[in-house]
């Protein structure tokens, strides 16, 4: 007999016309999609609904409340606290699919993934614990979608690295490791307040809330444009509810 599917779709940034048409075919084709709900009016699981709405009118949707990550400065502030907490989190997350889907057992079943599920997403990472576990069997695929990074580069219409020289991507968490280790090109993910103090020299190209109504963008030489982005990411998240922003810095040669 064969076996029900699992699909994780990235779905871009969020508005309807991110998707691939393999990702739409894969939504009007399942049978229940997972969303994650991390609160009470969630803004990022309207969006996912709004989504579903367009492409998949009739597609049966199952919420799974998201467990909470411990985000203490005890907790977090050595790289092994960190990971530790995070694979504890990974964990909780994964009791909490299989739950759902061992409620929800007929028909395929796709799970919505910001962005791309392969850069900084924990959903394939998961799933491979759900399927660890042993309690649920399912066949299950990955389909890209447009990621931050490469909506960053379109919105700011700039060439990720220069030429014939690579690109480094990392946290804000690991930037200074990052510049300290010489990487004059850097691409930033899970930023939480965008901290560019002692990089006045370095070129930024910023966004927050990319394909959204509520997308900011700012460019510039970081001593020039610092407060700018402040008061961008704030102004983002007053009128979305939430933010999620990172940029490319480099070093001019």
């Amino acid at each position: 007999m064969t076996r029900r599917r699992l699909t994780l779709v990235g779905i871009g940034l969020g508005h309807p016309d991110h998707l691939t048409l393999e990702a739409v075919q894969a939504l009007q084709s399942a049978s229940v999609a997972l969303v994650t709900v991390k609160r009470t009016g969630d803004p990022l699981a309207a969006v996912r609904r709004d989504l579903l709405a367009h492409h998949a009118p009739r597609l049966r949707v199952v919420e799974v409340v998201d467990p909470e990550r411990d985000r203490s400065a005890a907790s977090t502030s050595t790289t092994s606290g960190y990971e530790g907490v995070v694979g504890d989190w990974h964990e909780a997350r994964a009791q909490a699919w299989e739950q759902a889907l061992l409620e929800h057992p007929d028909g395929d079943v796709v799970v919505l993934v910001w962005g791309d599920p392969a850069f900084y997403d924990s959903t394939i990472r998961v799933v491979e614990r759900v399927l660890a576990r042993g309690a649920v069997a399912v066949d299950w695929s990955v389909l890209p979608g447009i990621s931050a990074l490469q909506l960053l580069a379109a919105r700011h219409r700039v060439v990720l690295h220069e030429v014939g020289q690579p690109v480094h991507v990392t946290t804000e968490r690991r930037l200074r490791e990052a510049v300290e280790q010489g990487q004059r090109n850097v691409v930033v993910f899970l930023t939480s307040g965008t901290d560019l103090s002692g990089l006045d020299d370095w070129q930024v190209w910023w966004g927050a809330n990319l394909g959204a109504p509520s997308e900011r963008l700012v460019a510039g030489r970081v001593a020039d444009v610092a407060d700018a982005i402040a008061a961008a990411r704030a102004a983002a998240k007053a009128e979305a509810g939430w933010v999620m922003d990172l940029f490319l810095l480099r070093l001019p040669t």
